[in-house]
């Protein structure tokens, strides 16, 4: 058998946005870094009720359109289910009994498939045409209508068969038998009938043999040596040894206690009744054969029926998901334009209403006033929200691609080509590759790769190294795509030397995440703000976190210390001048003239171990007296 397998399609560069295996990583698209699915973007948007589409909503999250005109039907499609309530409701409802068709034809196309996935197919079927039915009752843009189409003609012949001959709730292995309806086959029926009413005529057997010998103690039975045979006690088993009695009973076995014989009407039953069981188990598959060959020949248009009924319900789905949540319908176009009004990160916004919290909806502007895209340094104290921040933008542009309404109160999105994320620590030393090497390999991917339609999200590049050397990359990082690359890109940084570029880089603009703070207490807004962070409040995290009171009182004293030198002009240089090196570190005294002459004059290649020993007892007499004098 063969299994039923679609031509292979090209992907790359057919209209489809080219994201990294580091950035879907990155981006927790399907999986989150833990590998669960709950969690990811793929488990806060699937309102799927089929498994055939949660599988294309997948597909589709794994691969965005680029095409302008595709993006928009898909949006339109949405469009149209979120206008129609009652209808998106009832498909939903009809889809809910929709088993997995695709799955059921794969398993029949390979001969491990049952009565059970013909049953699947049957009600498939059924569910398709009422789904035709009701997307009749609206005007459809052009993909629910092809859809539509699609389901119109699509294999009734077949249904009618399944339903005719399939029983309603058919057993999984076909060699179980008992899936055809009682009436589809008199054949059929009548081997049935032998095989099922055999206890009744043998009751009836029983009888007639019990009043022809004269005794109620008769009793017909079986096994698998004598078949079905009669038993009676030892005394009437004497009398039916001898005429009249032996003319109809024949003698087949004396046991201890009691004797077995058989006539012709039992042995003919015998031979029946094992191969009615037989003949109708032979029917009912033969019957099954001819239902899966009936079902491959269609199976073209039963597969292209599965895959419309899929994109109803991921458009039925989206469109649920926008009403529930309020998403809006975005703005994709061919400009470097990436405007977002009120954002909101999807996945995080649904974690925070579990817990009844609200989420800060926070804007982005990547476009300057020439139409050409920015590159934002986002400055904030960690905690602030900026990573949060970084991928919301980055979900954004993926879901608007994707054809789905998104969390924002409007979005304006010039099509992105690429999508780069480089976001978090990792190492990867299987490889041998640390987590500062693993940093640079995936910047150097974005850097090699991006282009002015692209969208880059950086996340703290150049920490993983000494400060001097991570300062410089991520400021030549910054110039590079600024002047290189030309990206619209979000760079987040703790480098607060890098938001002075803006007097120099025209496309670069500052952001920061907005904080207060109270009676020593810093409070976290959430708020993205124009302008530049002027520290990082990492000591309050730090005490947050539950690091040691003594711990965070030293770490003050440093860090003001440390301020205090810079603001002298020192610098780092100085750092050995603290007390914390200054303290643990005495100074070591240099020998005079007279202790350097004698060591100089010593040759140790020269001295046994002996004359080794008798010149350091030497030196230490002559320091000795030098310290008394």
């Amino acid at each position: 058998a063969r299994p039923l397998l679609a031509p292979p399609t090209r992907t790359t560069g057919a209209g489809v946005m080219e994201i990294d295996a580091a950035t879907r990583t990155n981006l927790e698209l399907t999986r989150t870094l833990s590998g669960a699915r709950e969690g990811s973007l793929l488990h806060a948007i699937d309102h799927c009720v089929t498994p055939a589409g949660a599988r294309l909503l997948a597909a589709r999250l794994a691969a965005p359109l680029t095409a302008l005109a595709a993006i928009d039907a898909r949006l339109l499609s949405v469009a149209c289910l979120l206008a129609h309530d009652a209808l998106r409701q009832s498909l939903r409802l009809a889809l809910k009994t929709m088993p997995d068709v695709t799955r059921a034809l794969s398993r029949l196309a390979v001969e491990r498939g049952g009565p059970r996935d013909l049953a699947g197919l049957r009600d498939g079927l059924a569910a398709a045409r009422a789904i035709h039915a009701l997307l009749a009752q609206a005007k459809l843009p052009p993909e629910l209508a092809a859809a539509h189409a699609t389901l119109a003609n699509c294999a009734p012949g077949l249904q009618t068969a399944l339903t005719a001959m399939l029983a309603d709730d058919p057993p999984h292995k076909a060699r179980d038998g008992g899936f055809v309806r009682a009436g589809h086959d008199s054949a059929l029926d009548a081997a049935r009938a032998l095989r099922d009413e055999s206890k009744r005529v043998i009751a009836g057997l029983q009888g007639g043999y019990a009043e022809l010998a004269g005794t109620r103690q008769l009793r017909i039975k079986h096994n698998g040596f004598l078949g079905y045979f009669i038993e009676v006690q030892q005394a009437q088993g004497e009398k039916m040894l001898r005429p009249p009695l032996s003319d109809h009973f024949v003698h087949r076995q004396t046991m201890s206690d009691a004797m077995r014989f058989s006539t012709a009407e039992l042995a003919g039953l015998d031979a029946r009744i094992a191969s009615a069981g037989g003949e109708a188990l032979a029917l009912e598959l033969a019957m099954f054969e001819a239902c899966c060959e009936q079902a491959l020949a269609q199976a073209d248009a039963i597969r292209a029926a599965a895959d419309a009924l899929a994109t109803i319900d991921v458009t039925a789905g989206l469109a649920e998901l926008a009403s529930t949540r309020g998403w809006s319908r975005p703005q994709v176009d061919a400009s470097f334009a990436f405007e977002i009004v009120k954002g909101r990160h999807p996945v995080v916004e649904v974690a925070l209403r579990a817990r009844g919290e609200g989420f800060v909806a926070n804007g982005c502007n990547l476009c300057g006033a020439d139409g050409n895209g920015l590159v934002a340094i986002v400055t904030g104290p960690n905690m602030a929200g900026k990573s949060t921040f970084l991928r919301q933008c980055a979900l954004i542009a993926l879901l608007a691609q994707t054809g789905s309404y998104v969390p924002a109160q409007h979005a304006r999105i010039g099509v992105v080509d690429r999508l780069f994320s480089r976001v978090g620590a990792a190492d990867d030393l299987a490889r041998g590759r640390s987590t500062f090497m693993v940093e640079m390999v995936e910047t150097a991917a974005i850097l090699n790769q991006a282009t002015p339609h692209s969208l880059v999200i950086l996340d703290e590049i150049g920490r993983g190294t000494a400060t001097w050397d991570g300062l410089s990359i991520a400021w030549a990082a910054v110039e590079h795509l600024h002047g290189t690359n030309r990206s619209r890109a979000l760079f987040a940084t703790h480098f607060h030397e890098l938001t002075r570029l803006v007097q120099t880089l025209p496309r670069l603009t500052n952001l920061t995440m907005r904080v207060t703070e109270h009676k020593d207490e810093v409070i976290f807004l959430h708020e993205v703000m124009a302008g530049a962070a002027d520290r990082s409040y990492g000591i309050q995290v730090a005490r947050l976190a539950g690091l040691p009171p003594t711990v965070v009182a030293r770490a003050r004293k440093l860090l003001a210390e440390l301020e205090a030198a810079a603001r002298g002009g020192r610098g780092p240089a100085l750092l050995s001048d603290l007390p914390l090196f200054a303290t643990n570190q005495p100074p070591v005294p240099l020998p005079d003239d007279s202790l350097r002459i004698a060591l100089d004059a010593l040759d140790p290649d020269a001295l046994t171990p002996r004359a080794a020993l008798e010149a350091l007892y030497a030196l230490k007499r002559e320091r000795q007296t030098e310290a008394l004098e």
